[in-house]
């Protein structure tokens, strides 16, 4: 069973599991659609909410592997540690955000360059994260983690995922070079010279992961990143590519006061993950590169952007990143400025 089964992380994960043979139920509210060829390829759908998890489970007989794509907190986690018994084992989705450097900096926190995480290379399973709580997001999600890992009553992998990208995202960060693509902006200024890396995480990577622990039940913490994760100005060209546009980078050594250069991805060091502990423990291998994966992603993009414009289409990116997303007279004048 799959909670959360109509969102990004939930539509890529009932396909990997799928196409190795699982039988698939598919939960979710009712608020986004299913796919329409899901019931004929043997999905059950169950209309409910999370709070009738149990309820849903037992109706089903019961479940060899609950994925949870949205869990939050330790309500969340005791939601699922009240099935045990009825299931034989869960895959949780933390965040990678919880995680913080030696000097307790994490990105919950982070306004700039002096508090933002300094790590010494990608960031292992092991490294210390932010004190579990309910007072920021990453605390929540050290709560649902440690609630579930202490209980001991039932295996539960729980993934940490960085930056997420796939069909079917409430907030896509793909709009932010395909809406300059599309418009032909023929310049696009980068900060911090285009080199930032932000670990991107492919849905698909993602469903791949939560396919192989699901088939090796036990309890354990694991990243969740794409192979070779591209810097800011990779990211600009992959999303480019796909409608055919090459702009001119020009490279900023950071945002300007009104945030030029700025994008989604923009942070002034490099934070990934290392994937070490999941190719060793589960033998896995990623399913797609970030430049093959992103294919797919800016079609699905494209048919919502024609029919709506993008604050329309994902209300949640204006609340994240506002003005950012589209700040074209900005651009122009930072541009021909540095043309004087």
């Amino acid at each position: 069973m799959i909670v959360g089964s109509t969102g990004q992380i939930g539509r890529a994960s009932v396909e990997a599991l799928l196409s190795a043979g699982w039988a698939v139920t598919s939960l979710h509210r009712g608020t986004t659609t299913q796919p329409a060829d899901w019931p004929e390829r043997g999905v059950v759908e169950v209309r409910a909410d999370r709070a009738d998890l149990l309820a849903a489970v037992r109706q089903a007989g019961g479940a060899d592997v609950v994925v949870d794509t949205v869990a939050y907190d330790d309500t969340h986690a005791r939601q699922l540690l009240d099935l045990a018994g009825d299931i034989g084992s869960a895959v949780v989705i933390s965040s990678a955000s919880v995680y913080t450097d030696d000097s307790a900096h994490s990105l919950d926190e982070a306004t700039g360059v002096d508090d933002f995480p300094d790590f010494d290379g990608p960031v292992v399973e092991t490294q210390p994260t932010v004190p579990p709580g309910t007072a920021t997001y990453s605390t929540a999600k050290v709560l649902l983690e440690r609630t579930l890992l202490d209980d001991g009553r039932l295996p539960v992998t729980v993934l940490r995922p960085c930056a997420i990208h796939g069909v079917g995202s409430t907030s896509p960060r793909e709009v932010w070079p395909l809406l300059r693509a599309l418009d032909r902006r023929p310049a696009i200024p980068l900060a911090y010279r285009g080199e930032s890396r932000f670990h991107t995480t492919s849905a698909v990577n993602l469903a791949e992961l939560i396919r192989v622990a699901a088939g090796q039940p036990a309890s354990r913490v694991l990243n969740a990143g794409d192979p070779e994760p591209p810097t800011v100005a990779e990211i600009v060209g992959a999303v480019g590519a796909t409608v055919g546009h090459e702009p001119e980078l020009v490279l900023l050594d950071k945002p300007s006061t009104d945030g030029v250069g700025r994008t989604p991805w923009s942070v002034p060091r490099p934070f990934l993950v290392d994937m070490g502990a999941a190719e060793r423990e589960l033998g896995y291998a990623p399913a797609a590169r970030y430049a093959d994966a992103v294919v797919e992603t800016i079609a699905w993009l494209r048919d919502r952007l024609a029919k709506r414009p993008w604050r329309a289409a994902f209300p949640l990116l204006e609340t994240y990143y506002g003005d950012l997303m589209q700040n074209y007279d900005a651009e122009d004048a930072l541009l021909a400025s540095r043309r004087n």
